[in-house]
């Protein structure tokens, strides 16, 4: 039989007295959890371990003592520590000890009660008591006491551990008739700012809640699904955002205790996401309103506007003339042509119209980034759509009208080979068609296909423009959703403290020799960068298109139109 002793590091410089931990039978281990110091009084110390197996039902008990002699050992000092074998009748009795300044450990078995003693070859492992404790390896300890423990894994250790909270607690300072070592026992880890925090917390919290629950209670009214107000709220991404983070306050408000790690990282990566945008927000603001970089703004914004309108009636003469050397339709071409001046001219007499209030709008757009940067960008991701909604309504003529060819152009060419498109059963069916239907037939086949190049340039272009929209506003959506969903706490607990965010165990030996037992120590293996965003990651409000080549492809050769994102609800024609 192979005896597994496993002894906290901490514990390994502290003076001689009794070992204190759980025996676990089913892996013929014991887990140390703390060491009694002497003197003591045995009742006492019988005593105290009812009282923390009573609070934390973990049976504690004493395995065996420990002997820490850097002097030469004393004679009456081994002799005590055999008769405590007697006293606290633990089978079998653990004889730990250390040896001055060797580096070698000498660890017995005693059983007296043992009919036929057998001869067990010992593991010592060492483990950190701090990292096990806060590694969150062990399940949940509102469950724990629920469900059948599974002893026969290493969580039974972890368990053990975390459950011995209590035991944990006392420190040398305490002025007890009894004195123990572990990795609390310089003193108790706190901080009087995060003590402060706590209580400052709960009625912080309640006004929040207060508040979260009013305004949700105003967003979910029936003033808001009306058409007007439920349209913006569904278009604009300015609006998700806010419903977005307006979760996530309610979220880190809530009352509701975590019921796992998972749940706490979730809160506390919200949390530390939600301030890191707030900060950038204001920081962003500050610079806006230094040294009137707002008018700046607004003074080339107008320019800009005009410059673009600009080029794209460059853009439309050159392709009512003759672009490329293409022969095109002139009737068709200079109808499409001066269609689209005809808008661009609207839409510069509508930015010169908002010119004198551009100034304004700008200056309390600026004031929006308080609620974080992110507001702050999909509100740009708005002023992008809004200036370039000319270039939107292009777009959607160019598709609508190829894609009425296209359609048109193939129903035709059913019709050539006796086919025709069954609405009921959504398949092709053979037809018969007499002459007049296909000379008419014949007819448009003929004038859709001779149209189809003019239309095919005017959509080949704009969806090129609209594409390079897309593709801007995609990159402020990403941006924003990297600030959404980055597990920016998780990451720091990974850098700084890497055993919070534990994925297993491995053991290193320390000391294997002959007539000594084997020295492992137990190590905490840490998750992976590439897991910790995995695991810990946000969910975000963007739904961003996964086609693959061949399917966007096929949209762009049928003329169906493409939208940069899909918001929640939203449905694409």
């Amino acid at each position: 039989m192979v005896l597994k002793v496993f002894f906290p590091s901490c514990c390994s410089s502290a003076d001689s007295g009794i070992l204190i931990g759980r025996w676990i039978s089913e892996q013929n281990s014991a887990v140390i959890l703390a060491v009694v110091h002497f003197p003591f009084i045995p009742v006492q110390v019988k005593q105290y371990l009812g009282e923390v197996q009573r609070v934390t039902k973990v049976s504690v008990s004493v395995l065996g003592s420990w002997s820490n002699s850097k002097q030469e050992k004393e004679e009456s000092l081994s002799e005590f520590l055999e008769d405590l074998g007697t006293i606290f009748c633990h089978e079998p009795w653990i004889q730990i000890s250390k040896e001055g300044d060797s580096k070698f450990w000498s660890c017995s078995i005693l059983q007296k009660h043992s009919k036929n003693p057998q001869e067990e070859e010992i593991i010592l492992v060492y483990y950190d008591q701090r990292k096990v404790m806060l590694s969150h390896l062990h399940p949940s300890l509102e469950t724990a006491g629920q469900r059948a423990e599974d002893a026969s894994k290493l969580s039974a250790i972890f368990d053990t551990v975390a459950r011995s909270q209590v035991l944990f607690m006392t420190d040398r300072y305490d002025e007890g008739p009894i004195k123990l070592t572990h990795w609390q026992s310089d003193g108790v880890e706190a901080s009087i700012i995060v003590e402060l925090l706590k209580q400052a917390s709960v009625p912080a919290c309640m006004l929040l809640t207060f508040l979260l629950s009013l305004l949700s209670g105003i967003c979910r009214s029936r003033v808001l699904k009306f058409w007007p107000l439920s349209f913006l709220w569904s278009k604009l991404s300015t609006c998700e955002q806010l419903g977005h983070r307006l979760q996530h306050l309610q979220v880190i408000s809530s009352n509701k205790k975590a019921q796992n790690q998972k749940q706490l990282m979730r809160k506390a990566n919200i949390f530390v996401s939600l301030l890191i945008d707030v900060a950038l927000g204001i920081l962003l603001m500050s610079w806006l309103y230094r040294k009137n970089r707002i008018g700046h703004l607004a003074d080339t914004l107008i320019p800009v506007a005009d410059h673009v309108a600009e080029e794209l009636q460059d853009l439309l003469q050159w392709l009512m003339g003759a672009p490329a050397g293409l022969k095109m339709n002139r009737a068709l071409d200079q109808v499409l042509g001066r269609f689209f001046l005809y808008h661009i001219h609207l839409w510069i007499s509508y930015i010169h119209l908002l010119s004198p209030f551009i100034e304004m709008i700008l200056w309390y757009v600026g004031l929006s980034a308080c609620l974080g940067l992110t507001v702050a960008l999909c509100i740009l991701s708005d002023i992008i759509a809004l200036l370039t909604f000319h270039i939107y309504c292009f777009y959607v003529y160019g598709a609508r009208l190829y894609c009425l060819k296209i359609y048109g152009l193939s129903s035709l060419w059913r019709l050539f080979r006796g086919k025709k498109w069954n609405v009921l059963r959504q398949r092709v069916d053979s037809c018969s068609y007499d002459l007049d239907q296909l000379f008419i037939g014949t007819l448009l086949f003929t004038i859709l296909l001779f149209l189809l190049p003019t239309t095919a340039l005017y959509y080949l272009v704009f969806t090129l423009l609209r594409l390079l929209v897309v593709i801007v506003q995609g990159l402020i959506h990403l941006l924003v959703d990297l600030i959404d969903s980055l597990p920016l706490y998780s990451l720091i607990i990974r850098l700084c403290r890497s055993y919070r965010l534990a994925a297993g165990v491995k053991f290193k030996v320390l000391e294997q020799q002959n007539g000594k037992p084997l020295r492992l120590l137990m190590q905490i293996n840490p998750l992976s960068y590439g897991g910790v965003v995995q695991t810990y990651r946000l969910p975000t409000y963007s739904c961003y298109p996964r086609d693959s080549w061949a399917s966007l492809c096929k949209k762009l050769f049928l003329g169906e139109l493409i939208y940069p994102w899909k918001h929640k609800g939203d449905k694409q024609n």
